[in-house]
């Protein structure tokens, strides 16, 4: 449907409608470059962020290979002293014999104590001595027994570690692949956002062009509307409405070519018509007072021929119990063929006046 929008330009819907397409395509091309801005800056954040995992992985990889290398000095160490433990072990096994052998000398030499007193003196003081190293080396051993154990300790406590931090490397690993993965997900989001806007801004370009060649020029044109032969944009005079002054209260109507003011007809118009020989049909009101709303009419059942002043009913019920006509026929009539009449008499012709009764048909006066 053309729009008229008055003097100095006009419109139609189908216009308009591309016009605010074109909004809308323009609106949704700066909408995806934003998108695009915000998705590469979210790939750079997290490239960075990928760098400083990778950074926290080679520091903890680092740290792994430290406590592994003080876990195994502890291990050679503890087992040096175990070695050293052994062996003051098998010493105070052989002091302890020592000292066994000895006793048993004494025993021998005690027949014989004048001669040999000296000898067992001495081997006495010897075993007493040899009794005190096997002591002094047991506690050695018992000791460096003890320093070999907390060394192991140290080497399990340093072997945990390790582990704890291969498998934090391990973790940080993995974190860092998720967020190169993930940066390079947002970056490849960001390369398609881009690629959007570049197409939606191309598209928005098109259209702009393609809106501006359906405007022919507005020179000469002020007080035209534009229009269309569904190829070919135009503009065209308005058809304007005829002068307005001295017309309150009429309604505009047309005769197909000039339009005009007409006068608002509150009723309708009566006509005295005694001329149309054909059956016409009364009309009814539900009503007995205001302004009905709706008439009624009872087709062939209740019929009213102007001419002849003929009421045709399908049956005539008299309420009061009194069917009343004039004594006098004063207007000639033929009664129709195949039908017959009937009046209250007595009844007079007028003078000139004839009343036809067909073949057939009866005229019975009462």
């Amino acid at each position: 449907m053309t729009i008229f929008r008055g003097a100095g330009g006009g419109g139609n819907a189908d216009s308009d409608s591309e016009i605010n397409a074109l909004t809308l395509i323009s609106n949704e091309a700066e909408a995806s470059a934003v998108a695009a801005a915000a998705s590469a800056a979210a790939a750079s954040s997290s490239a960075s962020t990928a760098s400083s995992s990778a950074s926290g992985a080679s520091t903890s990889a680092s740290n792994a290979s430290t406590s592994a290398t003080a876990a195994a000095a502890s291990a050679s160490a503890a087992s040096s002293s175990a070695s050293a433990a052994s062996t003051s072990a098998s010493n105070a096994s052989t002091s302890a014999s020592g000292a066994s052998t000895s006793a048993t000398n004494a025993a021998a030499s005690a027949s014989t104590a004048t001669t040999q007193a000296s000898n067992a003196s001495t081997s006495a003081t010897n075993a007493a001595a040899s009794a005190s190293t096997a002591t002094t080396q047991a506690s050695n051993a018992s000791t460096s027994a003890t320093n070999a154990a907390t060394s192991a300790s140290g080497a399990s406590t340093s072997a945990t570690n390790a582990a704890t931090s291969a498998s934090g490397a391990a973790t940080s690993a993995s974190a860092a692949s998720g967020s190169a993965s993930t940066a390079s997900t947002q970056a490849s989001n960001a390369s398609t956002s881009a690629s959007n806007a570049a197409t939606s801004a191309t598209n928005a370009a098109n259209s702009a062009t393609l809106a501006a060649s359906y405007t022919p020029s507005q020179t000469g044109q002020s007080g035209k509307f534009l229009t269309t032969n569904g190829t070919a944009t135009s503009w065209a005079a308005v058809d304007a409405l005829p002068s307005q002054t001295g017309n309150a209260g009429e309604y505009l109507t047309t005769d197909g070519t000039t339009a005009s003011w007409a006068a608002v007809v509150s009723g309708a118009t009566i006509s005295n018509d005694t001329a149309t020989a054909s059956n016409l049909f009364p009309l009814f009101a539900s009503a007995t007072s205001g302004t009905p709303t709706t008439v009624f009419t009872s087709n062939a059942k209740y019929l009213y021929k102007p001419s002849t002043g003929e009421l045709q009913a399908s049956q005539l019920v008299a309420s009061n119990g009194l069917v009343v006509n004039s004594n006098t026929v004063a207007t000639s009539y033929s009664i129709p063929s195949g039908s017959s009449a009937m009046s209250a008499g007595p009844m007079s012709v007028s003078g000139g006046i004839t009343v036809t009764i067909p073949t057939g048909s009866r005229w019975v006066v009462l």
